[in-house]
């Protein structure tokens, strides 16, 4: 048995049904043994995008994602999807090709340093030295992908060791890697959390995307209902809880960040996206519990006032039980609570209203909120929503609303450009797993303009395994903002290399003819009603080619009046 049918054998025995990637020497062979083992290989065009889709692959599935990519530049390529998975703590596992173990330090082909290259982004990097021990590094790496803190794994495979035969016999495959053990936090500071909690007079729960990763939906469903307490979700926690639920108060999440008086973050980080869980955005003196799986994280940026370290189903549960057990003694007053909700609930009213008139606008060029108005009437419950882009992706999280878990992916933690049709096409991949009633949840991928031009060319990928994507291309001409096409055309005359914005694209750019090129269905639509008629062809549609809906938009459109700006800066 050669090195290339023990890893496709590996694969299969680890319940891993989808590879992702972009052949070449010497990975060939490797994807050949991955279609004989019955294994669904995508080969993308580039290796960005296959990283990408495989990272969101393994968060979908909850077993890692396993990307394939060449040796030296093809490994370099996809390191921009490991580092972004270990940032968003997705479970991915890429095998790279790399030169002859024979030809190292000789200037091989495509040599490079790669496990080095893969240490910073990696929670194990490992080069199996024999074709028997292709097995034992395997099921280690799909282990430390789950375990903890998900992240990513990477496997060096040598030329030499691909095309190498063993004896069978002297092959043996270990079983496949469990569900990782799911620890309890310390039960006497589950006690004190839930203390805090009811002594508040305006508590917030915070629902990070760490609840969708550890499929914590159900306990924290059920700890909302026996709580009554307002939650707000993070952009990917958004679904682990129904953003239509009664208690969702993410339409007044300045005020509910500002002053709430003791916070429960499940699975949610204080980084940049939260504003670090400091003023001006939070109060000084706010009060902290923390659930997080991984010790290090619990008290970065502010110390916690409860840190309850373990796995969030299993310490969501010991919440429950214990909100049940300690009754309704020494809890805040029903009027401090009623206070609370009714100052929330009036901010919530302001600015869904706000939104909605932004979107019943009939301006031409249209503005954010009309595109997005409209799409909202076309989603269903089940549809997967992929967003990238500055005010694309912002101004989407607040108008369309997610009802299931993990059925919203975006740039995430890292901020990533250029994840959205990798993403999409994982997303698609999957959705023919869960089909209801013969019928797969639609998947939808709203891009910037901008953000479209990183992997723009996955289209074809799309198209080539017949997944009926939706992309929506949000177009302003620009990034974060463009120039209309007559000033664009003032700034050719001259040098546009000195006089155009630095932020500023081509206007007018028909990106929905690249769907032509490869048999698919292109629109341009610069109205609402253009665009409404548009939508309900497209969503009424059985076909199973992807198509692209390109929406000229104003090129100064810009996210209604904010309480702060959106990303924090530092004070340093």
């Amino acid at each position: 048995m050669d090195g290339a049918t023990v890893i496709a054998k590996c694969i299969a025995q680890q319940g891993i049904t989808v590879v992702f990637g972009v052949v070449g020497i010497p990975v060939v062979e490797v994807a050949v043994a991955i279609q004989a083992e019955g294994i669904h290989f995508v080969g993308m065009r580039n290796e960005q995008a296959a990283s990408y889709a495989a990272s969101a692959m393994g968060y979908l599935t909850g077993r890692p994602g396993v990307c394939l990519v060449v040796s030296g530049p093809g490994l370099i390529h996809a390191i921009s999807g490991m580092v972004n998975a270990q940032e968003n703590c997705w479970p991915l596992l890429v095998i790279g090709g790399s030169s002859d173990q024979n030809q190292d330090g000789m200037g091989s082909f495509q040599e490079y340093p790669q496990i080095d290259a893969c240490r910073h982004c990696a929670k194990y990097c490992a080069r199996p030295s024999e074709i028997n021990k292709i097995p034992i590094v395997f099921e280690k790496a799909v282990r430390t992908c789950l375990s903890g803190r998900p992240g990513v794994c990477y496997i060096d495979l040598p030329g030499d060791k691909i095309v190498e035969k063993a004896e069978v016999a002297h092959i043996s495959f270990p079983s496949k890697s469990p569900v990782p053990p799911r620890p309890l936090a310390e039960p006497k500071r589950v006690i004190d959390a839930v203390k805090l909690l009811r002594r508040s007079m305006s508590p917030l729960v915070i629902i990070g995307k760490g609840a969708a990763n550890a499929r914590a939906e159900q306990p924290i469903r059920r700890f909302l209902h026996l709580s009554g307490l307002p939650f707000l979700p993070t952009p990917m926690g958004k679904g682990v809880v129904p953003d239509d639920h009664h208690q969702c108060v993410a339409a007044a999440r300045s005020i509910a960040l500002l002053k709430s008086d003791t916070i429960l973050l499940l699975g949610a980080r204080l980084n940049w996206i939260l504003h670090f869980g400091l003023p001006p955005r939070f109060r000084s003196d706010v009060k902290l519990i923390q659930v997080d799986i991984q010790a290090e994280e619990l008290g970065n940026n502010v110390q916690t006032a409860v840190a309850l370290q373990g796995d969030l189903q299993s310490v969501t549960k010991q919440l429950c039980e214990e909100w049940v057990k300690s009754g309704s003694h020494n809890s805040s007053s029903t009027e401090d609570l009623a206070s609370w909700w009714e100052e929330l609930r009036r901010k919530d009213k302001a600015n869904r209203s706000h939104a909605k008139e932004l979107s019943e606008l009939d301006t031409v060029p249209m503005n954010y909120y009309q595109v997005f108005g409209e799409i909202k009437h076309h989603l269903d419950r089940d549809c997967y929503v992929i967003s990238e882009g500055a005010n694309t992706m912002d101004i989407g999280r607040t108008m369309l609303e997610n009802f299931l878990p993990r059925h919203r992916l975006d740039a995430g933690t890292f901020g990533t450009m250029g994840v959205g049709p990798g993403f999409a096409i994982a997303a698609a991949m999957y959705a023919q797993t869960t089909e209801v009633h013969g019928k797969p949840p639609r998947v939808l991928c709203i891009e910037g303009d901008s953000a479209f031009g990183f992997s723009g060319m996955e289209y074809e990928t799309a198209c080539r395994y017949n997944l009926p994507i939706i992309f929506i291309i949000v177009n302003n001409n620009g990034i974060y903002s463009g120039v209309d096409g007559r000033t664009w055309t003032e700034f050719i005359q001259s040098n546009p290399t000195t006089k155009a914005p630095p932020t500023a694209l081509l206007p007018n750019a028909h990106y929905e003819k690249l769907a032509s090129a490869f048999g698919g269905h292109g629109y341009f639509v610069t109205t609402r009603s253009e665009l409404a008629t548009t939508l309900q062809e497209v969503f009424s549609s059985d076909s199973s080619q992807p198509v692209i809906i390109n929406v000229a938009i104003n090129p100064v459109s810009e996210r209604k009046s904010q309480d702060f700006f959106w990303l924090t800066k530092s004070s340093l």
